[in-house]
C-alpha cells in the first residue's frame, strides 16, 4: 500500500523533530555526563567565526577560535581541541598546510578536522582528504549538516578513546 499524503506529511514532521532532537542533545548530554567537549574554529572571517561559536556554546560545547593558521597550531597544541572545524583560505597559509601540520605533530594527530571552505577546485575534497582531514564541508553550508557531522565525528572519535 502506496503512503497517503498524511502518512508522508507525518514524516516530514517526525524527522524535523528528530534533527531538533539531535541538535539539542549535545548541551544535555555534556552537561550531565563530562566536561564540555573544546571545538577550535579556524576562518579569516571574524563574524562567522563568532556567529558559529556563539552557536556551540549554547549547545554546550566549549568553542575558541582562530583567525590564522599560525594562531591554529598554536591554540591546537596549547588547548589540544576535541575537533578542529578548519577553512582552508587563511591569510598566512592554506588549511591543507594547517590540516597536515596537526596530523604530524605527536600533541594534535590524533584530533579530527572538518574542513569547511567555499574553495571550488576539481581536487578540493581529495587534496583535503589526503591532507588528513575526516570531513569535507563546502559553503555556504546547512547549520545542521554541520552540527551533526560534529556530533557523529566527536562520538567516533570517542568510541576509539581519543
Amino acid at each position: 500500500k502506496a503512503p497517503s499524503p498524511a502518512d508522508c506529511e507525518k514524516s516530514e514532521q517526525s524527522g524535523i523533530e528528530m534533527v531538533d532532537e539531535i541538535l539539542t542533545e549535545p548541551a544535555e548530554a555534556l552537561s550531565v555526563h563530562c566536561p564540555p567537549k573544546r571545538i577550535l574554529v579556524v576562518d579569516d572571517d571574524a563574524d562567522q567565526v563568532a556567529v558559529l561559536a556563539d552557536r556551540l556554546k549554547k549547545l554546550g560545547y566549549d568553542a575558541t577560535f582562530a583567525n590564522t593558521g599560525g594562531q591554529a597550531i598554536e591554540s591546537a597544541t596549547t588547548i589540544v581541541p576535541d575537533l578542529v572545524l578548519l577553512d582552508l583560505c587563511l591569510p598566512d597559509v592554506n588549511g591543507f598546510n594547517v590540516c597536515e601540520q596537526l596530523g604530524e605533530m605527536s600533541t594534535t594527530c590524533g584530533i579530527p578536522v572538518i574542513i569547511v571552505s567555499g574553495m571550488e577546485t576539481d581536487d578540493v575534497v581529495r587534496r583535503a582528504r589526503t591532507a588528513g582531514c575526516a570531513y569535507y564541508l563546502r559553503k555556504p553550508y546547512d547549520p545542521n549538516v554541520l552540527l551533526t557531522l560534529i556530533q557523529n565525528t566527536l562520538e567516533s572519535t570517542q568510541d576509539l578513546g581519543w
